[in-house]
């Protein structure tokens, strides 16, 4: 049987007794929101192709869901691994460097400093309205929700449409667990999702008055009840840190990094696509949908490569891009 997308050689894998171990320390310990580095994908039009940055500074700055299961003691971190995901074809991105190289224009238009940029960001107490065209609308305590969501952990591909990409362990909730819950109507067509706005606390909307904030992403309802697409809480074993879109984002590991909007705070059920944030500041050059597709060029560069970055952004491994990055066998029906 030919492998799939998601699988690797067992000579790229990262050693599972190192893993499995690492798990079982931030248990034991209940280091379940460990101050550790994440990563943040916007991947917007500023600054694009600039060379890496180099950083081996400490990450921090845990934010979000830590706490314990609903009449349990166990902590929410590590959650339990699903096997679908556990492998990929590339060796995880290191954490540090996750964290260190990102995107997260709420609070810059540069790739480093943003931890520290959004140490005041203040991501616990959190709710997310989820409303729209549903039966049962509903304001949930993010906190809450993530207790009693079946949260799991998954291995996936990121694509940047700047053309380089990472391998991240992202846990989180599948969407339609959520979809479910609420029921959505017959004339539902879309799902909306619309993050803070504070530019008090975050000086990219500060900064830049005249973009279109809050940023909003959307997709399609299919795509949202596809078993990809994930509601993420967590990464690398513990709760969401706030420079990587505590306490909850999207990852929609088949389309470029900007549509998986961060620190969500309403999702709302649409009979009409969504005016987008990168859609409506540059049409031309970020479609709503955003697929990951190695034969259509971004207007000022070719996607038929990337580079993967895994234990130092200055020397990234040149890669082939992946048709839907990797996973054409989930989501292909959906474009036909």
């Amino acid at each position: 049987m030919p492998k799939r997308g998601w699988e690797m050689p067992e000579r790229n894998a990262t050693s599972e007794d190192v893993y499995v171990n690492r798990r079982k320390f931030l248990k034991t310990a209940g280091l379940s929101s460990l101050g550790a580095a994440a990563l943040l994908t916007g991947c917007g039009h500023e600054k694009i192709f600039e060379p890496f940055e180099d950083t081996s500074s400490p990450v921090g700055g845990g934010s979000g869901t830590g706490g314990s299961n609903t009449g349990s003691n166990e902590p929410l971190y590590p959650a339990r691994v699903n096997d679908a995901f556990k492998e990929l074809d590339r060796p995880l991105t290191d954490e540090i460097i996750a964290g260190s190289y990102n995107n997260f224009y709420e609070f810059s238009q540069g790739k480093t400093g943003i931890m520290k940029l959004a140490e005041s960001f203040s991501a616990n107490p959190w709710t997310v309205t989820v409303d729209g065209l549903v039966r049962n609308p509903k304001t949930y305590d993010l906190d809450d929700l993530a207790r009693r969501m079946p949260l799991e952990e998954r291995l996936y591909r990121l694509r940047c449409v700047e053309a380089w990409s990472m391998a991240i362990p992202w846990t989180g909730f599948p969407m339609k667990a959520l979809i479910d819950e609420v029921e959505p109507l017959s004339n539902a067509s879309y799902v909306k999702m619309t993050t803070f706005i504070d530019p008090q606390t975050a000086p990219g909307q500060w900064n830049n008055p005249q973009w279109p904030w809050p940023y909003v992403e959307g997709l399609r309802m299919e795509e949202a009840m596809n078993e990809l697409s994930l509601l993420a809480t967590g990464i690398y074993g513990h709760a969401l840190p706030n420079q990587h879109g505590a306490p909850v984002r999207l990852v929609v590991p088949w389309k470029y990094g900007f549509k998986n909007i961060k620190s969500i705070v309403r999702i709302e059920f649409t009979d009409t696509a969504p005016v987008t944030f990168w859609n409506t500041l540059v049409p031309a050059e970020y479609g709503f949908v955003a697929n990951v597709e190695p034969d259509v060029p971004h207007p000022r560069w070719s996607q038929a490569n990337e580079r993967f970055i895994s234990k130092n952004v200055s020397s990234p491994e040149m890669r082939p891009t992946l048709p839907y990055n990797g996973y054409e066998q989930y989501v292909g029906h959906l474009y036909i």
